[in-house]
């Protein structure tokens, strides 16, 4: 489905992400006993995985149990792996890809509690799961994700409060209703994007997967060159790249405890040379929230920034000539 207005669906979607935040987030869920479940296994592409990511940093912190990625191809391609004493977490906003679907069945086969967060009512994942958690954005017309993204987080923020009743989701959903919707140096950001050619974006902890998401969004939008990197493993080799022109931007969900490693990748890169913007979380918002929340405000933030480069640049983001809405892989 093409726009009349090119950018129109995504800017529509895109400011819609806030109310789906706090919708999500604090809806309540019915689970299976997860009492045995040591590891959980995220599996999931694109935008999705990023969120996966995020939620991946905000379940180990607060579960203490090992959350990491599992590739799809393990099950779509490969005979699997066990999955004895665990859960996949299967983030898919259509719950239509074929990898994501093979994934679902088979880790339910090699043991595994299977929990889904998808947009689409009954579609083929939801049905391979044990659970399903509603990413509840409605829909989504613009190929490049947006709300979803932004539910897929706080969905899985609500699945979180259902396995830890200790878990508040509710604080951080209304500190975002009530939070500036527009970042306020807005434009100086949309200029450096149109400067630049090749971006490093960079995280930690849950800002980490919110890098990675603004890095495939200037892809997908701008066709722009762009790398997720930790403010800690880019100070190794890739840091040689700030020899070149780059633009570095840095996502900052406000943890005390990321702080000095955020201001360290920002002051070596600034020393060379690079175009460098920090986006602070506590710059706009006074309440504490948690990490996931803040990574996924700064994305909430950042959509209609990467928007407007993109239609500056002559794109259309609702539609990039390569790309479309549903992708199939194996």
């Amino acid at each position: 489905m093409n726009s009349i207005v090119p950018g129109a669906m995504m800017a529509k979607e895109s400011a819609e992400a806030i109310d789906v935040f706090a919708k999500t987030a604090t809806q309540d869920v019915s689970l299976p006993k997860l009492d045995a479940v040591h590891a959980i296994y995220t599996i999931a592409r694109g935008s999705s995985d990023a969120a996966a990511n995020i939620l991946s940093y905000e379940f180990m912190r607060e579960l203490g149990v090992p959350v990491t990625s599992l590739p799809p191809s393990v099950f779509s391609i490969g005979k699997g792996v066990s999955m004895d004493n665990a859960a996949a977490l299967v983030v898919s906003q259509s719950g239509a890809s074929e990898d994501l679907v093979r994934s679902a069945k088979g880790a339910a086969a090699r043991g595994a509690k299977v929990l889904a967060l998808t947009n689409i009512p009954d579609s083929p994942v939801e049905a391979a799961a044990d659970a399903t958690i509603a990413i509840g954005a409605g829909a989504e017309n613009a190929v490049p994700a947006t709300k979803t993204v932004v539910g897929s987080v706080a969905a899985g923020m609500a699945l979180l409060a259902g396995i830890d009743s200790n878990y508040d989701a509710k604080t951080s959903a209304e500190a975002l209703s009530s939070a500036p919707s527009a970042l306020p140096d807005a434009d100086a950001l949309r200029a450096a994007f149109l400067r630049a050619r090749h971006f490093f974006v960079i995280g930690r902890d849950t800002g980490f997967g919110a890098a990675h998401e603004v890095a495939l969004k200037l892809k997908e939008c701008c066709a722009l060159h762009a790398e997720a990197y930790s403010a800690s493993e880019v100070l190794h080799g890739p840091l040689q790249l700030a020899t070149n022109p780059l633009m570095v931007l840095i996502m900052d969900t406000g943890q005390a405890d990321i702080q000095d490693s955020l201001d360290q990748a920002e002051a070596r890169f600034t020393a060379v040379g690079c175009d460098v913007h920090r986006l602070r979380v506590t710059d706009l918002i006074d309440t504490e929230i948690k990490p996931a929340a803040a990574a996924a405000y700064l994305l909430a933030l950042v959509y209609p920034v990467i928007l407007e480069t993109a239609l500056a640049m002559g794109l259309n983001p609702d539609a990039p000539e390569t790309l479309s809405k549903v992708t199939q892989t194996t």
